[in-house]
């Protein structure tokens, strides 16, 4: 090989590198992305450790859903993801007694996503007997394992603006891939 096939190979190899990172950023920052579960807060759905797609950009032409399975900026310290079950939207009522949810008055009944025991807190949101009521443009939004989550009953509300994405598959463990639900 020649001095200018050498470099003519190495421009070739440059620019397959700088298009092949340009995609990445781009399908990173706006379609999908990879997280990592740090703790149990959302057990047994999603494990310490277990590794997901989230995807960033269904949510620009569907509106979030209850149930959903969200990414979003912890409001308390945007710097930081959190990951949480949506249960509320902006001008609803939430309620927990005797371990369930309610929303305006009536039972998260869905056994597969707010089938679980519920526990109240002390916290100004989501007390014994007390209704939070959600604000404008905000979401309340539960951990699965309730005992261990610090979620909205404890810190408040997630601004629309902090969504991230909608967790929707899971590549990690193998015995475990598979969509979310």
């Amino acid at each position: 090989m020649t001095r200018a096939d050498w470099i003519r190979e190495g421009k070739e190899w440059a620019q397959s590198i700088v298009v092949a990172l340009v995609l990445t950023l781009i399908i990173r920052t706006f379609v999908i992305q990879a997280f990592k579960i740090p703790s149990g807060s959302m057990r047994p759905t999603l494990m310490e450790g277990d590794k997901l797609f989230v995807n960033k950009y269904t949510y620009r032409f569907h509106p979030p859903q209850r149930g959903d399975i969200i990414v979003f900026k912890y409001p308390q310290d945007p710097k930081k993801d959190f990951i949480k079950r949506l249960a509320a939207f902006e001008n609803e009522t939430v309620e927990i007694k005797d371990g369930k949810i309610f929303v305006d008055g009536k039972v998260l009944a869905d056994p597969a996503t707010f089938g679980k025991f519920y526990y109240y807190n002390h916290d100004p949101f989501g007390g014994p007997h007390e209704q939070v009521r959600i604000p404008k443009d905000a979401y309340f939004v539960l951990g699965d394992n309730s005992a261990n989550s610090a979620d909205s009953r404890f810190w408040g509300f997630v601004p629309k603006a902090n969504l991230v994405g909608k967790a929707v598959f899971r590549w990690w463990p193998v015995r475990k891939i598979g969509t979310l639900k």
